[in-house]
């Protein structure tokens, strides 16, 4: 149990006083995510592009970036992307979707591509990975993505509004849109591949934010009923204090689980876990810099001032 006594229990920092600075720091990292989503754009990956992805090692030795380039640059599928990854051994290439011809469809072409490619390399290289994805599986792939994420929003607002008071709804739904935006300016900044293994990130940020929210919102709550004679500024710092410590274990404990995915997990899930690594971070700092301090903007007041509110309307209305 001795262990226990290294993370603060009792803690008594003022959060709120820090949101003159968060609300300014974040709204510029919004528009800066915002400049680069439209600026550098995303790195789409093959689930989204469509096309062939294939990745390759070298039996014996490094692998031969510019042979490699040249040759499949000269099968005839247009320009097609090499790119070293992992050990000098591995390495990728992306072939541009191809369309229907001689007498054959799309998904048709697409198989003929890898053929050839095994038929070209398969002699000093193993194929470890190969995916096709046809032009219409991958657009409808952005359409369904797109949808999750707009509906994961959507059902967010929907219990918050029965869960809690509107305040909270609308406050949660802020946060949410402020982890969202500065997860895809983490895409479109750092041009990690953006595929569906992203949007699972995606929808994991803003579940475990919204998770981490919701257990704020519901010690604030507590806390306007308990404590009538505070106002409702220290009414957020005493909530957010409370739930510190589990905030921190939470965190802490994530973020191991992640480091290891991202170090251990090969190039698949590498960009999955950073993505998450990222979202911890930004989704316990909206949780406490921007899901709690908005709530003095949209107007929450601790029970005293209600009461007072109504005595005074009471009053009024006798007169």
């Amino acid at each position: 149990m001795w262990l226990v006594r290294y993370i603060p229990v009792e803690t008594k920092f003022g959060f709120m006083r820090y949101r003159r600075w968060s609300f300014p720091f974040s709204a510029a990292l919004s528009i800066l995510c915002v400049a680069a989503f439209f600026a550098l754009g995303m790195n789409f990956g093959i689930d989204f592009r469509g096309g062939t992805l294939v990745e390759l090692q070298s039996r014996e030795g490094p692998a031969n970036i510019g042979e490699i380039r040249d040759e499949a640059n000269g099968l005839g599928f247009g320009q097609v992307e090499v790119q070293q990854f992992g050990t000098p051994l591995d390495v990728s290439l992306r072939v541009q979707v191809q369309e229907a011809r001689d007498g054959l469809t799309e998904e048709e072409v697409q198989q003929v591509v890898v053929q050839t490619l095994r038929d070209t390399f398969e002699d000093d290289y193993v194929f470890r990975r190969v995916e096709v994805v046809g032009p219409r599986v991958s657009g409808e792939l952005v359409q369904s993505g797109t949808l999750g994420v707009v509906f994961a929003i959507f059902g967010v607002l929907v219990y918050l509004w029965f869960r809690f008071e509107w305040h909270f709804a609308v406050g949660a739904v802020i946060a949410t849109l402020h982890d969202l935006v500065l997860t895809i300016g983490f895409f479109a900044i750092t041009q990690i591949e953006f595929n569906m293994t992203s949007i699972a990130a995606i929808l994991t940020i803003l579940g475990y934010s919204l998770n981490d929210t919701v257990v704020v919102y519901d010690r604030i709550r507590e806390t306007l009923r308990k404590y009538k004679r505070l106002t409702v500024y220290q009414v957020l710092d005493v909530a957010i204090n409370a739930t510190l410590s589990r905030t921190i274990l939470t965190g802490v404990t994530t973020f191991l689980a992640l480091v290891a995915l991202a170090i251990l997990g090969g190039e698949v899930i590498k960009g999955f876990a950073y993505a998450m690594i990222f979202g911890l971070v930004v989704g316990t700092y909206s949780s406490v810099f921007i899901a709690a301090p908005i709530l003095i903007y949209l107007g929450v007041r601790p029970a005293s001032e209600i009461a007072q509110a109504e005595e005074a309307a009471r009053v009024q209305a006798a007169e």
